[in-house]
This record gives C-alpha cells, structure tokens and sequence, in this order.
C-alpha cells in the first residue's frame, strides 16, 4: 500500500477512534448532564456537539471547491444552547460525522496535494485534514473531561483506564504474538 493510501486509511480510523471516544462518554450520561455548564462562560457537553457539527457542516460541505469557512456559518450561535434533548445532540453529532466520513471515504491518494481554503488561507487537503483532527481531538477531550467530572466514581473510562496501563500493554503484547 503507498503512503496516500496508507494515510487516508489511518486518518479514517483516527477520526472514527476519537468519535468512539466521545460517543462512550455520552452512553454514561443522562439528558441532564449533556447542559452541565462547570462555570459561567464555559460550555456544556451539548454545546460543544453544537460547535463541532457547525464546524464539520462549514469545513466539508464541498470540501474541495468551496472555502470551508462559509457565508452561511454563524459561528458565535454555535455556542448559544439550542440542543434540548439527548436525541437532538446525538441527531446533530451523527449528522456531522456523516458529512466528515462520506468526504474521507471520496478522497483518492492524489487529491492530497490539491490546494483547499480555510478562511481564505490555502491547505493542502492533507494539511487540512489534519487540522480537522486535531481541532475534533482538542473538543473530544473536552466532552470526555466534562463527562469523567459529571460522572465522578461512576465514569467508566472509554479508552486506558487509569492504573489499567500494563494490563492494557500485556493484552496489546499477547494479541500482537497471537496469544490470546
């Protein structure tokens, strides 16, 4: 498999990885805990969920050919509650990732290199994807603190859990030898 290729496989997992991530954080949380506001000017979990899927709509609806911050985005809004109900939160998280994955599952290796606009600032598509990763990363590891805080004893932790690393790294070890 060439580089291109191996890239944009391993950007689909990485992408998929950090919405699984988040995804388990909202399975061990109530409607309520989804508009937990810690302190005056911070944002809840569902208001998070709102930003990224403004984020998502703007940056890949017609990513190649359209600059990703578009005219209809209000960005400021994104940060106003609106998301009422558990249901509404996982409509609008599930409606974005569709548009993030159906763009990445349409990219070839050789579009790559082709030149896209954030803010009237030029990418390449890689570049660009890269810097939606890190932007959904930077947000995903919000939603899980916000979550682990809601949560307190009761957090079931969606990825290592604390004092689980050589647990963890033995079962990675055996799997990789083929010693289940």
């Amino acid at each position: 498999m060439d580089l291109p290729t191996q890239y944009l496989s391993n950007i689909k997992k990485e992408f998929l990885r950090y919405k699984g991530v988040a995804e388990k954080s909202f399975e061990q949380l109530k409607e309520d805990d989804l508009h937990f506001v810690p302190n005056e000017g911070d944002n809840s979990i569902a208001v998070i969920v709102k930003h990224m899927v403004g984020n998502m709509r703007s940056r890949w609806t017609n990513f190649l050919t359209e600059d990703g911050e578009k005219s209809w985005r209000h960005r400021e809004t994104e940060f106003e509650p609106s998301l009422r109900t558990k249901a509404e939160v996982l409509e609008a998280w599930n409606s974005g990732w569709a548009l993030v994955l159906d763009v990445l599952n349409s990219l070839e290796p050789e579009q790559l290199r082709v030149q896209v606009k954030i803010r009237n600032e030029g990418h390449t598509v890689l570049e660009a994807i890269n810097r939606q990763l890190a932007h959904y990363a930077y947000h995903t590891g919000q939603i899980v603190y916000l979550a682990k805080s809601i949560k307190g004893e009761e957090w079931e932790s969606p990825s290592i859990p604390k004092g689980a690393s050589d647990l963890f790294n033995k079962k990675m070890s055996e799997k990789a030898s083929g010693n289940k």
